[in-house]
Formats: structure tokens, sequence, C-alpha cells
């Protein structure tokens, strides 16, 4: 096997990097209620750090980079990032999730760095559930993002959709309307308790139940994400233009077809969004670490994933919220 392995022969081939642990919105599932302890400016990796660990792990066979946060749209001068992991030949796709906040103003700039596409965060069509949802009266703002970024090519356009019960699971049926009428890819996400003990746990609901109510608006037939390097499973309904997926987190583990690291914006690279093992990036980089040692560190975490990280009660991470993992 050639490039990047795991010690289960896996290929790992994407790199999940968040830049900033700050965000603009606090999504109940997503940030503790007393909010989080930020990290100092200091320890945050600059996008020259950045750029140096994406070109060591592109030479050992890493191809899609994902810019995460928090909210990546906060952090001043991303379009430089983009410009310089663009830069980078064995790169061969660069992606963005947001919560599509800012992403109206940010989008052109984007795309003329070298970001290829968009997925944005959204949970509800209502704008009061919405400010619930996320404390902020947003909601035009990010279906206006969305379209500015379709309209600039950052496509496709992909929205990703937690689901709670009790919260916004009636809004289902709109979403996947959303996929006949105006070609929206529509990513339902069920909700992964994280942080410890969680309560929204009571409200999850899971993707065959998603899909059984979506079986009203017609039958779901298989299709191919076209571009993407995800767990998702898409279908489409006849004659639609978009698409609908699933991420079944919870009900049905994708562990076994896992190919990423996740490096966080203060340095750490994770080999598995559910365990706690992180490895320090920072300190090598800060004290001149060369660029072969540099991929043997790469190396080391993908040696350390594990094959499966079961999430039941008891076993979610403790040490970092959701919100300063990146997804």
């Amino acid at each position: 096997m050639t490039g990047l392995s795991d010690s289960f022969q896996r290929p790992i081939n994407y790199l999940r990097i968040s830049v900033t642990d700050r965000c603009n919105l606090r999504c109940v599932y997503c940030m503790p209620p007393g909010g989080i302890t930020l990290a100092p400016h200091q320890d945050i990796l600059t996008y020259e750090e950045i750029y140096t660990v994406a070109r060591a792990a592109a030479e050992l066979g890493i191809k899609k980079i994902r810019i995460t946060g928090g909210e990546p749209l906060v952090r001043s001068g991303l379009p430089d990032l983009i410009r310089m992991l663009a830069g980078i030949e064995a790169i061969d796709d660069i992606s963005l999730t947001t919560n599509g906040i800012l992403l109206g103003r940010e989008a052109g700039e984007l795309k003329a760095a070298g970001l290829d596409r968009v997925n944005v965060s959204l949970d509800t069509l209502d704008s009061a559930k919405y400010k619930q949802i996320t404390g902020s009266d947003g909601l035009e703002r990010v279906l206006e993002g969305i379209e500015v970024a379709r309209n600039c090519g950052l496509t496709p356009v992909k929205i990703n959709t937690v689901l709670l019960a009790g919260s916004n699971d009636d809004e289902i049926l709109s979403f996947a309307r959303k996929t006949i009428s105006e070609g929206w890819h529509v990513r339902f996400i069920e909700h992964m308790s994280f942080y410890g003990e969680d309560a929204l746990a009571s409200r999850f609901i899971s993707a065959d139940e998603v899909r059984q109510r979506l079986e009203t608006l017609g039958k779901l037939e298989p299709c191919s994400p076209g571009i993407g390097n995800g767990p998702a499973k898409y279908f489409r309904f006849p004659g639609a233009n978009g698409s609908v997926g699933f991420i079944t987190a919870v009900s049905e583990h994708f562990c076994f077809n896992c190919n990423r690291l996740r490096l966080t914006a203060d340095g750490k690279l994770r080999p598995c969004l559910m365990s706690e093992e992180e490895i320090d990036i920072r300190q090598p980089l800060r004290d001149g670490v060369s660029i072969e040692r540099l991929k043997e560190i790469i190396k080391e975490g993908a040696a350390r994933k594990p094959f499966a990280q079961p999430q039941e009660p008891g076993n979610t991470p403790r040490h970092r919220p959701f919100s300063q993992v990146g997804g």
C-alpha cells in the first residue's frame, strides 16, 4: 500500500484543520451551557504553521483538506490560508464547514483563493427556532450566504442538519422538499452525545426514522455524492436535482472506513474524533522541527487511530467540547 495508512491498513487521505476555537453562534448541541475557555491567541497555530503541517501531510498522501472551527470565518485573513493550501500540488480538494453567518461576505474571495466547496450547518428554516438553537437572529444571513456560495461556484453546497426530537424534527419534510424544488443537498446528521453527560441525548432521532418520514414524498433512490470524502450515504427523490444524505454517527458507525486525521486550532493532532488521545504538534513546529520529523509525527498519529470508538454513555470525550475539535 502506498501513501499514508493506519495500523488497520485504512488509507488516510483526509485532514480536517480547525483554524479557531471561536464561534459567533451558541448552538445547543455544540457549545456547553457555560461556554468554553478559549485558547490564548499565542496558542493558536499561525497560518504558516498550518501550511507547514499540510505540506508534510500532502507528501505522505493527504489529498483532501477541510477547514473547520469553531467558526472558521471569524478568523481574519482566511483566504490567505486557502491560497497557501491551494498552492500545495498534491492537494486536490479544499472545503470549508461554516455556520454561514459570514459566508455571503466571504464566499467570492474564498473561491478566488482556491476554495472548492462549502458545507453549511443549518438546523431549521424557521427564524424563531433558529434563535432558540443558535442564540442568534442570523437565519436570513445564512440563507443569503448559501445562495451567494452557489452563485460563485462553491458547489455542491451541502447543508448539514442535526436533528433533535421536539426541536426541529417537524422540518424534516421541509428540508427534503428543498432538494426537489431548489436542488439543495441536505445531509441529516444523527446527534452525537459529546463532552460527557448530554442533556439532549433523549431527543435523539435515528436516520431510519427520518427515512420512514421521508417516504411520504416519494421513493428515495441511491445516488453518488459526486464530490466529497465523508461518511454520508446519499439518495435522491425521482426528478430531484438535489440529494438527501444520512450521516449515521450513532446508529450505524462508520469507523471501519475512517480516512481522516484532525488538527486542532491549538496544534494537537487528533487521530479520532471520539477519543481523548492527542499528539502535540505545535511545540515541535515552534522548535524548528524538520519536515521529515514532522512527517514521522503525522505517521504516528495515523498509527494511533483506533479501529472503532463505541459511542456509549461514559465513553464520550470529556476533555474538549465539540466546538473545539472541528467535527
